[in-house]
């Protein structure tokens, strides 16, 4: 680096290199010029290994949803940086997703100069006005766990440990810290004393007395049933565990992560139709929608448990599934305490008829299932039914955020693709979840990353999600008898092969969702040997 004091973009870069972010996914502005020279100089000086990999995505969004793919597969949190408030912007979908899920990531944008004249990085643009605004976090404050602005340059370091500690704070999720051009630019007037790498805080552990009286809960029962839509490594181990010794069904409903296999034979489907309706006590981990009292809730005289870090989930406006016990815990600690207590009790379920529901319906699920094994990792937004994959490893699947926000699985995917490089990955998206993606950006930066993933783009020339909704709410009205449903077509489709081709890919079509299994097998083998993208339409109108 500079043989004067470091600049805050230097302090900022190293600190993020202490602790040990990867990738700063980013797509720069007018903003970065400090941040750019600094990094520049690093290269110059051969001190590149003092700041993480900056690489430029070229839209926000798939910026966000790589950080958020790369916490899944290696859960460790990366950072995003965008430009100013239009830059955030385009982020916020990506951001609003991360926080629905609890996904550790600092965002950070530029802020436009404060000053007109006078310092070094005054505004020289006439949009250094035009950005300007009062508060820049707002835009984000309801969906990240923290946001500050850097004020000063000695600031920088301290500012790093404490936007990655509060990420990475139980339940977890985005904090967001913007950077004024002329404070990056700034020099340290004196040496900040940095010191070892803060923590993030423990996991909160169960108090004893409620692990008594859900224990109490179990003895008293005979088909107890947990329900989870998401779980890190450490709540998948205990969980296959618990349920293997104590005989406890699981059900995985709207699963972004998978907490069991589902070839274990504890699997009891994904929604109330499996082992959820023969329940007589209901545990739920760590999940903000358990079931859709529409369309099912469970019996008044059937006990119900809300447990995980935030089992209110206190960042909701509105939300009822009322719980006669909840308990606030990391769940891999309160299922390891909960089956110390139990010791060898277990429940009733004969394991060999476990219900897990009715069976799959979808043939492009069972196309994919043919052919994705145990070295593949699926990404799943609104693609395939999840009841007709098997996954031996849970670590190998991951589905789209409850919050709903469209172009998150391919993003998401590229993410899986650079924490994973020497494993497949496939990314089975609906065919609105795939424009929504901005998918040259995504093409464009997985040629420049070398990031060869597999995309089965599900054609169904609709918004299908739009269709049911209407045909769910007005079964008989003028909308499901129309020659086309208003606002839900997709037509005439686009050449979705041809987009991956523009960026030096490979594209197939598939007429018929029967014929997938042996082109995704021949595009799995093309990404490992080639180290070429690839997307396959399948038409299944």
């Amino acid at each position: 680096m500079s043989s004067s004091s470091p600049t805050a973009a230097e302090a900022w870069l190293n600190r993020l290199a202490d602790h040990g972010v990867d990738y700063v996914f980013g797509n720069a502005g007018t903003d970065f010029a400090p941040l750019i020279e600094s990094l520049a100089e690093a290269q110059s000086d051969g001190a590149s290994d003092r700041a993480p990999s900056v690489v430029p995505v070229s839209h926000e969004a798939v910026a966000v949803g790589m950080a958020h793919g790369y916490y899944l597969a290696t859960e460790r949190p990366q950072v995003v940086m965008v430009h100013v408030n239009v830059g955030l912007a385009n982020a916020l979908m990506g951001i609003i997703n991360a926080s629905r899920e609890n996904i550790p990531m600092l965002v950070a944008s530029g802020r436009t100069p404060i000053s007109e004249q006078g310092r070094f990085g005054s505004r020289d643009l006439p949009i250094h006005w035009g950005q300007e605004m009062f508060d820049q976090g707002e835009m984000v404050r309801q969906f990240t766990r923290w946001d500050y602005e850097l004020r000063y340059p000695d600031q920088a370091p301290a500012i790093v440990d404490r936007a990655l500690a509060l990420a990475q704070s139980p339940p977890g999720g985005p904090t967001y810290v913007s950077l004024p051009r002329e404070v990056l630019a700034a020099r340290l007037e004196a040496p900040v004393e940095v010191g070892p790498v803060r923590p993030a805080p423990t996991r909160p552990a169960p108090d004893p007395s409620a692990v008594d009286r859900v224990a109490a809960l179990m003895e008293g029962c005979q088909r107890p049933v947990l329900v989870t839509s998401r779980a890190d490594h450490a709540a998948q181990a205990a969980l296959s565990d618990f349920v293997e010794r104590h005989r406890t069904p699981v059900v995985q409903f709207w699963p972004g992560r998978l907490s069991l296999a589902t070839t274990s034979r504890w699997n009891g489907g994904f929604d109330h139709r499996g082992a959820m309706a023969r329940a007589d006590l209901i545990i739920v981990l760590d999940t903000m929608v358990p079931w859709i009292p529409q369309v099912w809730e469970p019996s008044p005289d059937v006990p119900v448990v809300a447990v995980g870090p935030d089992p209110m989930f206190t960042d909701m406006a509105f939300r009822g599934f009322p719980a006669q016990e909840s308990v606030s815990s990391d769940v891999s600690l309160f299922l390891t305490a909960l089956g110390a207590r139990l010791d060898s009790w277990a429940g009733r379920w004969d394991p060999e008829s476990v219900p897990s529901g009715p069976p799959s319906a979808d043939p492009l699920g069972a196309a994919v299932a043919e052919v994705v094994d145990s070295s593949v990792t699926l990404v799943n937004e609104l693609g395939c039914d999840p009841a007709a994959l098997r996954f031996d490893d849970p670590r190998r699947y991951f589905s789209h955020p409850v919050s709903g926000g469209l172009g998150w699985g391919l993003p998401c995917a590229l993410g899986v693709k650079a924490a994973r490089p020497a494993l497949p990955v496939v990314a089975v998206v609906g065919d609105g979840s795939y424009l929504f993606a901005n998918p040259l950006a995504c093409h464009q930066t997985a040629t420049a990353l070398g990031l060869p993933v597999v995309t089965v783009v599900k054609n169904n020339s609709a918004w299908d999600a739009v269709r049911k909704s209407t045909r769910g709410m007005y079964p008989e009205g003028a909308a499901v008898s129309a020659a086309v449903m208003p606002l839900s077509s997709l037509s005439p489709s686009p050449d979705y092969a041809g987009a991956v081709e523009a960026c030096g890919g490979r594209g197939f079509r598939v007429a018929d969702p029967g014929d997938l299994s042996s082109v995704l097998a021949t595009a799995l083998e093309m990404s490992v040997a080639e180290r070429v993208q690839v997307v396959i339409d399948v038409d299944v109108r």
